[in-house]
């Protein structure tokens, strides 16, 4: 299983983890940011909740921070721009 499919199937078992991230997003956006680090989003969610996970010990892995990021800007085009992302060993060239 790639490292992609692994991140889908905990997603799927976490989707609140999703919801919070586009909440904090769009807390960034309407606060006026252009750019914005999806770390720094996902350490939001860390520091302010309790979250409940399914999976394994480490709750949110660092690995799929950057599949949140791809996520939202393929759901909200117009904001493409925001996250900084760079070429992943998984993406087709």
């Amino acid at each position: 299983m790639t490292q992609k499919q692994e991140w889908w199937k905990w997603h799927k078992l976490n989707p609140h983890v999703y919801d919070l991230f586009k909440q904090f997003t769009f807390e960034a956006i309407d606060k006026g940011h252009e750019r914005f680090s999806h770390w720094l989003v996902m350490n939001r969610i860390r520091w302010e909740t309790s979250i409940d996970t399914v999976g394994d010990e480490f709750k949110i892995r660092n690995d799929y921070i950057a599949y949140y990021a791809r996520l939202f800007m393929s759901e909200f085009p117009q904001h493409n721009q925001l996250f900084r992302i760079k070429k992943m060993k998984e993406d087709v060239i």
